[in-house]
């Protein structure tokens, strides 16, 4: 069996595998199990193998081609720090329609990739996306709908503290595949500097 990234404990510990009350069947794959209360558990081996993918995935693109987009208040701050640390650009809260789609707005980009925080908070730029044939990594949720996603990370993704360790991990995995740094120890930054403030 291969190692997990981290220890099994810190991924629990952060709630990366509580999903929601609602499965998607898109999602059925990355599900362990179902709780007493009717949680549906993400299984952290996915999860895990899943951030090793996208972050060899994304270590394949020029930095500044990577647009990393996040709505969900959570999500703001890490994907901010996850955008800086690797050189991508970054937008988060309102998404205004038309940035992937529309030359002639101010804020117009092209990237090569789109990183999604939530395909459904984030369904906009996943649509502008699609429209453009631009290829969309996602953060998704038990609930979430992978239609039009390119490549899942199964996590819970509303949770301050699963969006934290998800980023820092993908942040150091992502630098590791491209060479910049050449071991977790060379990786200075804490789970903390990039959960969201309550």
């Amino acid at each position: 069996m291969v190692e997990l990234l981290i220890e099994e404990d810190t991924y629990l510990t952060a709630g990366v595998h509580i999903g929601t009350q609602v499965k998607n069947k898109d999602m059925a794959k990355f599900i362990y199990k179902v709780r007493n209360d009717g949680l549906y558990i993400l299984d952290i081996r996915k999860t895990d193998e899943r951030i090793r993918m996208a972050a060899k995935f994304l270590a394949r693109y020029p930095p500044g081609e990577i647009l990393v987009v996040a709505q969900r208040q959570y999500g703001q701050k890490p994907s901010l720090k996850f955008a800086e640390l690797i050189g991508a650009k970054s937008i988060v809260g309102r998404f205004i329609p038309g940035i992937l789609t529309n030359p002639q707005l101010p804020n117009y980009v092209e990237p090569s990739i789109l990183f999604v925080n939530d395909p459904a908070a984030d369904a906009q730029a996943i649509r502008e996306a699609v429209k453009s044939r631009i290829p969309v990594v996602a953060l998704c949720d038990a609930n979430n709908r992978t239609s039009y996603v390119d490549l899942v990370i199964p996590t819970n993704n509303k949770g301050r503290r699963a969006l934290a360790l998800i980023y820092w991990l993908l942040t150091r995995e992502v630098l590791k595949a491209r060479g910049d740094i050449k071991s977790d120890d060379e990786f200075k930054y804490t789970i903390d500097d990039f959960e969201a403030p309550l």
